[in-house]
């Protein structure tokens, strides 16, 4: 069961609206993204995507695999899941 306060990095690590466009592409890309991939679809500096993986990251919506000097990002659905679970049960 998901606490609030991991609800409330969560929540906010969805607030930004290229940290859920980077999500949503990761799920087009078979749940897998480099961050060289990122540039094609948001139009920020790389220090930026960074920032916004990292933020993912922390939020562990994505998860980070290191392939030798890239990092490949991958989709944390189970984490997704317990996120909505967790929202779900706020209205019972």
């Amino acid at each position: 069961m998901m606490d609030a306060k991991k609800a409330e990095r969560i929540s906010k690590a969805l607030a930004d609206p290229n940290r859920l466009l980077i999500l949503k592409e990761l799920r087009k890309n078979q749940d897998c993204l480099y961050c060289s991939d990122v540039y094609e679809f948001v139009d920020l500096t790389q220090p930026s995507i960074s920032h916004h993986l990292k933020q993912l990251s922390d939020a562990e919506l994505v998860i980070p695999v290191k392939e030798g000097r890239y990092v490949k990002y991958k989709l944390n659905a189970k984490m997704i899941d317990q996120y909505v679970e967790f929202l779900q049960g706020l209205k019972s």
